[in-house]
């Protein structure tokens, strides 16, 4: 799997849109400052992400378990696949993702944005393969306000199994449903929300 790339969102020029960038990155930096002390060891950097998630590929690589997938995008550069393993939650033909950024990486780098998520915006025809099926599909990034209330109620609020899993490698102490929704919470408010629209 390619090397994960995590690159600065360029500024759009204009001072009222630099403005709110500033605050942006403050408050995804002040964000991530709070989430620190409760991250355990394990995973805390991109490096850790990359990590965990060439094994998954693997492990993953005939079905997925609910609540997550493998999203393949078009190499901006390369024009090769790349596949990244990632939470994705389904709402009838819309899918759900978050671009993370971890606590380490968003008090350094709070606009950093991974390879994946420039392949889609260079090129936002996808594929997703969700259990043991695979959807062609077009990703967009979310700004309507109602758009992201639902995105986050759909993230935040649903919890599976695997889940506790994750919320074990992330956080320090025993797994609960209430750290599990917080954590997703944490992700969702300092990363890029996306919905995948299905072809089905």
């Amino acid at each position: 799997m390619k090397r994960l790339e995590m690159t600065e969102a360029p500024s759009n020029g204009s001072t009222s849109g630099d403005e709110a960038v500033t605050v942006r990155a403050a408050a995804i930096r002040a964000a991530a400052i709070r989430e620190v002390p409760k991250h355990g060891r394990l995973l805390k950097s991109a490096r850790d992400g990359r990590i965990l998630s060439a094994p998954m590929l693997w492990i993953f690589a005939i079905s997925t378990p609910h609540g997550h997938g493998v999203l393949t995008t078009t190499g901006r550069k390369s024009g090769k696949e790349r596949r990244n393993y990632v939470r994705a939650i389904r709402c009838h033909d819309k899918v759900y993702v978050v671009m993370l950024r971890p606590p380490a990486l968003a008090i350094e780098r709070p606009l950093a944005v991974s390879s994946w998520m420039w392949n889609i915006r260079r090129n936002p025809n996808i594929r997703l393969r969700l259990r043991r099926r695979t959807f062609a599909g077009v990703a967009r990034e979310i700004s309507d306000p109602i758009e992201l209330r639902q995105a986050r109620e759909a993230i935040c609020e649903t919890v599976h199994l695997v889940d506790y899993g994750e919320c074990s490698l992330h956080l320090r102490g025993r797994p609960s449903r209430a750290k599990i929704k917080d954590l997703h919470g944490y992700w969702f408010d300092t990363g890029i929300p996306l919905v995948i629209e299905l072809a089905v």
